[in-house]
């Protein structure tokens, strides 16, 4: 598939998530998550307003798509939880070349298993609107490398992590160019940054 023909792609695929300064997502929940100084997310003053952010998009969201660890570490959680109850009868895609359809949540919706890269850009293709990428470090990296990411909702932390995992790749690029759709501070030190990508 070449540039062209993504950039006629119809549904937006939105990348959204807690991002330290440094540009790292790893375990913002809990070390059990796998970082060693994970649980930066808990650890900032909490703020109301600085998730009004995640807030807005419950409402603004037709479908989700994850890997498959984020899809294996969400799933159990927000199909019985009642602050993501709004996403219980979504689409959902995870993009895994090895999960298999009996290790899926019965009763969660509607949820299609992707296997490449091109499945996500036929998916793109369709109709249906917006679909939101959460976790998922590795899966947002490759499709951003396809050219396949619109949109970048992110929650900026005031901490350094030094390493973990990124949605950015750190092989030199041309430079993809970002345009910022709307940006906020908050007293805790959060940013709110909305960026589109440019084509």
């Amino acid at each position: 598939m070449n540039t062209d023909e993504r950039n006629t792609l119809t549904r937006e695929l939105v990348y959204t998530g807690f991002m330290s300064i440094d540009g790292i997502v790893d375990s913002p929940g809990g070390v059990a998550e796998g970082h060693s100084a994970g649980g930066w997310v808990p650890r900032t003053p909490f703020v109301p307003e600085a998730f009004a952010l995640k807030g807005a998009e419950l409402a603004e969201t037709p479908a989700l798509m994850f890997g498959r660890r984020s899809y294996e570490a969400f799933a159990p959680i927000w199909s019985t939880s009642e602050d993501h109850a709004a996403y219980r009868d979504l689409s959902k895609f995870v993009v895994s070349s090895t999960l298999d359809r009996g290790s899926l949540i019965d009763g969660w919706g509607d949820i299609t298993v992707l296997r490449t890269v091109d499945d996500v850009a036929a998916v793109k293709a369709g109709d249906g609107g917006a679909i939101f990428i959460h976790g998922s470090a590795e899966l947002a990296r490759g499709l951003s490398e396809a050219g396949l990411i619109d949109r970048y909702n992110l929650l900026v932390f005031p901490v350094l992590l030094g390493e973990g995992k990124s949605i950015f790749s750190r092989a030199a690029q041309t430079g993809q160019t970002l345009r910022l759709r709307e940006s906020e501070a908050y007293s805790n030190g959060v940013l709110k940054v909305v960026y589109d990508v440019e084509r």
